[in-house]
């Protein structure tokens, strides 16, 4: 059978690192994205390709790359992601602008980028990497929840739209993994005198907590190559702790007051 070839945004670290190395054990052809190339020298894991996913003028250029070299492209990971923390108040409009650059309108740029090609083959599969965050509206998390929610609606629309051509799409939503997205977070400062600081201050904490204390990305990794062999793959799935995806339950069954009652005892508010 033909290796089949995955493009992986967001591919020299955490989740999308994951992705590419298990995917890659399992046969794959594999093409991971960063932005700076010349930071990862060193990197031998599988190859990887300098992308911005907020510049369609990278974007086309890296695909074309691929498809140049392997003569299709398979699947796209659309993993690449920024988090956002802060008060929706306080937060700088710049910042809310480049979260949704980067979380929402990437994965649209990748999308267009690699359909035509897909449709020409008849086949293909693009996995959105999304978040459970993107299922609610989380405090202080707002901006970040609102980025991956569009995106798992885009998918939606998607699925339908390519249905006859046999394109594949499916959203998979991480709960809380340990990768350095903390560090790459932009988050609001608290500030002495915020009507916000002290409570914005604890759920800082406790959100850098959940992630210091959460799971590998290989659990993540393993859930996207499930996905790249099922023949029909659903619209949405989930990978985290428990609890996390069990809070999804929650919200479809219990009324919005009561749910959101449970988020505010939990994070203390």
């Amino acid at each position: 059978m033909e290796q089949r070839v995955v493009l992986i945004t967001g591919g020299s670290s955490g989740i999308g690192k994951a992705i590419g190395v298990h995917l890659k054990s399992k046969g794959f052809t594999v093409y991971g994205t960063t932005r700076t190339l010349a930071r990862h020298t060193n990197f031998s894991h599988f190859e990887l390709l300098e992308l911005d996913v907020r510049d369609a003028h990278s974007v086309q250029g890296a695909v074309a790359a691929v498809i140049e070299k392997e003569g299709r492209l398979d699947i796209l990971v659309n993993n690449a992601g920024v988090g956002i923390t802060g008060p929706i108040e306080e937060t700088p409009y710049e910042e809310i602008r480049k979260a949704f650059e980067t979380n929402f309108h990437g994965p649209l740029h990748m999308a267009k980028a690699v359909l035509p090609q897909m449709r020409k083959q008849k086949s293909g599969l693009i996995i959105n990497i999304t978040s459970i965050a993107g299922y609610m509206g989380l405090p202080y998390r707002g901006i970040y929840s609102a980025t991956k929610g569009a995106l798992e609606l885009l998918t939606e629309t998607l699925r339908m739209e390519t249905k006859d051509f046999g394109i594949q799409l499916t959203n998979l939503a991480p709960g809380d993994f340990a990768t350095n997205i903390a560090a790459g977070r932009y988050h609001v400062p608290p500030l002495e005198g915020s009507p916000y600081f002290k409570k914005y201050s604890d759920t800082l904490a406790m959100i850098n907590d959940d992630v210091d204390s959460a799971s590998s990305p290989d659990l993540v990794a393993k859930k996207v190559f499930r996905i790249t062999e099922a023949k029909r793959p659903k619209v949405h799935y989930t990978v985290g702790a428990f609890m996390q995806k069990f809070s999804l339950f929650l919200k479809k069954i219990l009324p919005d007051k009561v749910y959101e009652k449970l988020l505010l005892n939990h994070y203390k508010l």
